[in-house]
């Protein structure tokens, strides 16, 4: 099965969720246009890292954006990887994707579960406690976020609950871009899966990001690489390499787990 994949990597508006909204959905038309199964959208697209005042701009019950992605998939007809926004509830503020079909169904929220203390996520946001896993025309696949990455483990469970795909969303700071494509290209080569990565662009008043996202085949190419401005980042992907590169070196056949 062959998909093109849309990774709209876009500059996000600092703490303003209508204006990235408008934004959005002219990305998500251009990957329309373009012919894309699928768009991703970066990290905490509705607000940024404005968290200090997360309890005033944060979703509700990622209510809002969820009613929005929804029609916009619905709208062009096109699976969205919705990035992730700021899903609020009685208990405090989540960082949450949201992935929606091209029916305007939602089919999965995963909270980021690894907070990045050198970003404060810690002081503002709540931990996830559930897996990525999600399905979309009937391939299982996964949704991670940012510093997710940079625990194998994590990652290498939600190939082995059966994803072929993972998508990663981020705002990755522009001085460890290197690490984020080296991570990258680990996780798909460890992993035998595609890995489709979407970063922002742009900066916020502490942090400037460093796009570069990225489209990862299970052999660890780089099918396609973006710049540090805003852009879609395509490729056309084969589900089928995935069975190919795993019946080539078969290291899941080969994993002896009783070891570790």
């Amino acid at each position: 099965m062959i998909q093109k994949i849309g990774l709209a990597q876009i500059d996000i508006v600092f703490g303003n969720p209508e204006k990235n909204k408008q934004k959005v959905e002219e990305w998500v038309k251009k990957a329309s246009d373009d012919g894309c199964n699928t768009v991703v959208l970066p990290e905490l697209w509705t607000t940024g890292y404005d968290l200090t005042r997360m309890d005033e701009i944060a979703d509700e019950g990622a209510k809002d954006s969820t009613s929005f992605l929804s029609a916009l998939s619905k709208k062009y007809s096109i699976h969205i990887v919705g990035g992730s926004v700021a899903q609020k509830s009685q208990e405090g503020v989540s960082n949450t994707l949201l992935v929606t079909n091209s029916k305007g169904e939602l089919v999965k929220k995963y909270s980021k579960l690894h907070l990045f203390k050198l970003m404060d996520e810690h002081h503002y946001l709540l931990p996830g406690h559930e897996d990525g896993i999600f399905t979309l025309q009937d391939t299982e696949m996964a949704g991670l976020i940012c510093y997710d990455i940079r625990f194998p483990e994590w990652f290498r469970k939600q190939v082995l609950l059966g994803a072929k795909v993972v998508f990663v969303v981020a705002e990755w700071p522009v001085a460890r871009i290197d690490h984020w494509q080296t991570l990258l290209k680990a996780r798909a080569i460890e992993n035998q899966c595609f890995v489709i990565a979407c970063n922002r662009v742009g900066s916020d008043p502490k942090n400037e990001f460093g796009g570069c996202s990225l489209i990862i085949d299970p052999w660890g190419e780089i099918l396609s690489k973006g710049s540090q401005a805003e852009e879609l980042v395509t490729a056309e992907i084969n589900l089928q390499e995935v069975e190919k590169v795993r019946k080539k070196i078969p290291i899941f056949q080969d994993r002896r787990p009783d070891f570790y």
